[in-house]
């Protein structure tokens, strides 16, 4: 059995310093008066997260200064529903997962700045787009299904990273520089000039450092260290008031060395070599070297406003992305070729949404179109040379997805204190698949540089599905005061269809009963082979209530919700009978519509002003906490046999309460602001699969991370102490069942 520990798995300590290089007036400017970019659901104004009829939170640009968070993802983990598991094979993926669902499948969407990326072959879009944090300005965080105003794929809900307007009126430059722990050297560098009075252009450039926590006992590597380059520049161009365009660019390169687990168990007496488990759990045996780890994502987006009038305004973002993605999976962990698994992830999309917004005296909303274009390609070797040397068995995927949709949703104030919000959205979607599975001898195929041969094809699939699908909303709000605002929000959403590419169309059976079947006479039947490779989408209904208070010194957010699933797309094995003896003699991989779950949580946000002028003139001391609580559970999930086993499955990587509490202190020091925070974050057990498997599955535990931050009476200065998981606590983010 193999795990991968937690990152940071360590005590890690790390030192900031920020300079703002130009006069700090106008870095004051850039952080507060000009406002954000334009694709906005939260709104603007005071009390807009407040007025929202659903679940929302909002970290902004202070807070994320003062937590200082390693990644997007690390920021996450401090908001309630929120289940993120750092990916076991780059630096810069991060697994998302929001009210229960899991955080390995495509069900919550991630924007940056409006840009949606599309799921890949294998992967969703919140595993492999994790922006760089040192860009962003803010996150939204939308939970609850949110098929109205994003379409597919949002079941779990959405969350938006949005980065700042250029100045305007004056030159900025800002430079920040981390030290830490484990050689920890982060250098961000960022600045805009304007060219003109309605031009300016902008730039920043992240360059993060950090050796490894253990080693690759096998290659001499570092394990679990960090080498990402990104940079992103914009142009904006402001021809007047009531007309602005942006064209940015970004880029990111992850050049960590590959990441290897830690095994729990020695090596069976049965095997070749002998390997005791390892003492240190950073350390490693990985053994799989014919490619490095490589992982490199870009994006192109045109974005307008135009402000028609006071009341109607017209946006549209047009944008373009790819990534590519080369990276060693060594299962067993061990220097042989048993299970050594090396793989390509190509993606690529273009997308474009038009929106037409209105904001009057007692209605707003918006109406809008949006469509996408985006290819994913797969390839991966799979070495068995302890089943026979030289063994492979590849697997190659080709995915396109062509989807649009249109959408409306409105919000009409019925009185002074109660309005109505009605919304819709209607979607075609699109997709077709190639899957190509062969089996060969001589060790790995052409594409990772081997001389391996193809001896067998077990699965040749050429074939296209499409589906549509209406998902309302609709909420009911009260606003008896201006501290309180109670709603009512039912939704809906779904989850796209499509093709598993792990399934061999060669092990179709006769599906629709006409005695045609390769695993029944050995003729291939084109409808059995659609039918076995293909899955429709799933679909849930959520129902939520929710209570928003704000006052002098306390504020809060209680949402009580229930999701109820069907059709959940259940990835799995089935039994195949490959010699038609009528008894299933060996399995593959397939996802079927087996499933169906009910998820009820409660989640409770809240703020406390614990009082002003505590200690010492000026100060503040204020307490600020997140905590989670869902009851999730499978209504059906039908096995590989048929059978019903939703009495012995849990919902994936999913605790059943989540808490974090921050301490907060603020008081004037050397001419400046020092604000000092702790946070003690809890995450209840949870299983790594759905079948519980206590040797792997992780048992709860807590985390402790503090800092303390000085920022100078003029804003050009910033320096931060900042220490993660000072308990030293080791965590599981993943897991794999080889002995």
């Amino acid at each position: 059995m193999n795990t991968m520990p937690s990152r940071p798995p360590k005590r890690v300590l790390a030192l900031a310093v920020a300079a703002i290089l130009l006069p700090s007036s106008l870095a004051a400017q850039e952080g507060g008066e000009f406002p954000m970019p334009v694709i906005e659901v939260i709104g603007k104004s005071d009390d807009a997260v407040s007025r929202q009829t659903g679940s929302v939170v909002l970290i902004d640009r202070e807070a994320l200064e003062l937590i200082q968070p390693l990644s997007t993802d690390d920021a996450l983990r401090r908001v309630a529903g929120i289940n993120t598991a750092t990916e076991d094979e780059t630096a810069i993926v991060a697994n998302l997962g929001i009210r229960g669902l899991s955080a390995s499948e495509s069900k919550s969407l991630i924007l940056e700045d409006g840009v949606p990326v599309a799921p890949g072959l294998f992967i969703g879009n919140e595993r492999y787009f994790n922006p760089r944090i040192q860009r962003v300005e803010r996150i939204e965080v939308l939970r609850g299904p949110q098929g109205t105003l994003y379409g597919r794929n949002t079941i779990g809900g959405a969350i938006k990273y949005v980065t700042r307007r250029l100045d305007p009126d004056a030159p900025s430059l800002t430079a920040r520089l981390n030290v830490g722990s484990y050689g920890q050297l982060d250098q961000i560098v960022s600045g805009s000039m304007p060219l003109g009075d309605t031009f300016r252009v902008g730039g920043s450039v992240a360059n993060l450092q950090r050796d490894g926590f253990g080693d690759n006992l096998t290659t001499g590597e570092e394990n679990y260290d960090k080498d990402v380059l990104g940079y992103r520049v914009s142009a904006e161009w402001e021809p007047t008031a009531d007309l602005f365009f942006r064209l940015a660019y970004d880029n990111v390169e992850d050049s960590s060395n590959a990441r290897g687990g830690h095994r729990l168990l020695a090596t069976p007496a049965t095997y070749p070599t002998a390997y005791p488990v390892l003492s240190d759990v950073f350390d490693t045996r990985a053994g799989l070297d014919v490619v490095d780890q490589s992982v490199e994502s870009d994006g192109l987006a045109l974005t307008a406003e135009w402000n028609i009038n006071e009341n109607w305004t017209l946006r549209n973002v047009l944008s373009q992305r790819q990534d590519d993605s080369t990276t060693p999976i060594d299962f067993d962990n061990l220097p042989e070729g048993d299970l050594d698994v090396p793989a390509i992830y190509t993606n690529e999309q273009t997308s474009e949404e038009l929106q037409l917004l209105y904001e009057g005296d007692r209605l707003a909303g918006v109406i809008g179109y949006y469509s996408l274009e985006a290819n994913a390609t797969t390839v991966f070797d799979v070495l068995l040379d302890n089943v026979l040397a030289g063994l492979n068995a590849q697997t190659f995927g080709d995915v396109d997805t062509s989807t649009w949709s249109i959408f409306g949703n409105f919000t009409y104030d019925l009185t002074d204190t109660i309005s109505v919000t009605l919304g819709g959205r209607y979607t075609e979607d699109e997709r077709t698949s190639q899957v190509l599975r062969r089996t060969y001898l001589g060790g790995f195929s052409e594409y990772f540089g081997g001389a391996g041969f193809a001896i067998a094809t077990t699965s040749d699939f050429l074939g296209t599905n499409s589906w549509d699908d209406f998902s309302p909303t609709v909420s009911l709000a009260w606003q008896p005061s201006s501290s309180n605002n109670f709603y009512f929000t039912y939704s809906q959403g779904f989850k796209g269809g499509g093709f598993d590419p792990r399934a061999q169309s060669t092990a179709a059976p006769d599906l629709n009963g006409n005695g045609i079947g390769l695993t029944t006479n050995g003729v291939a039947d084109s409808e059995d082979i659609f039918e076995f490779m293909s899955f429709d989408p799933e679909t849930v209904d959520s129902f939520e209530l929710g209570w928003k208070y704000q006052g002098g010194s306390y504020s809060h957010a209680v949402a009580v919700f229930h999701m109820d699933y069907t059709d959940i797309q259940v990835p799995g094995s089935v039994g195949t009978d490959t010699d038609n003896d009528g008894v299933n003699d060996t399995f593959t991989g397939v996802t079927t519509n087996a499933g169906a779950a009910t998820i009820t949580g409660i989640e409770y946000e809240g703020t406390l002003d614990l009082g002003s002028d505590v200690f010492t003139g000026g100060d503040s001391l204020n307490l600020a906490w997140s905590l989670g609580i869902l009851d999730g559970n499978y209504d059906e999930f039908i096995n590989a046999f048929g059978v019903d086993i939703s009495g012995q499955v849990e919902i994936q990587n999913t605790p059943e309460a989540t808490l974090s509490t921050t301490l907060s202190y603020m008081t004037p020091f050397a001419g400046g602001d020092l604000n000092a925070q702790a946070t003690v974050s809890y995450r209840g057990d949870s299983s790594q699969f759905e079948i519980p498997f206590p040797a792997l599955d992780q048992e709860a535990y807590s985390l402790w991370n503090a800092s303390v931050v000085w920022d100078s009476e003029n804003g050009a200065w910033q320096l931060g102490l900042h220490g993660r998981n000072l308990t030293d606590e080791e965590y599981r983010v993943s897991g794999y069942d080889f002995v």
